[in-house]
C-alpha cells in the first residue's frame, strides 16, 4: 500500500461509526453488514502497522483528544 493510499484509509476511516455505535436501531437490518465493515478497515489499518484508536488525532490532531488511552 503507498503512503497516499494509506493516507486516504485513514481518513476515510474518521468518517466510519465506531463499532459501539453499530447498532439494530440506528443501522436497521444491515448494522451487521456495516459492523463487519468497519472491522475489515480495523484489520486492514492494523496490517499496515496502524493503530485504528490513534487515527483520528493523526488526521484531524486540532478536533482529536491527545489520546484514546
Amino acid at each position: 500500500m503507498t503512503e497516499a493510499e494509506l493516507t486516504a484509509l485513514k481518513t476515510a476511516f474518521t468518517f466510519m461509526p465506531q463499532a459501539i455505535e453499530v447498532t439494530k436501531y440506528e443501522y436497521g437490518e444491515r448494522y451487521e453488514r456495516v459492523l463487519e465493515q468497519v472491522q475489515m478497515v480495523r484489520a486492514c489499518l492494523l496490517e499496515q502497522g496502524v493503530d485504528p484508536d490513534e487515527v483520528a488525532g493523526e488526521i484531524n490532531p486540532d478536533t482529536s483528544p491527545n489520546s484514546y488511552y
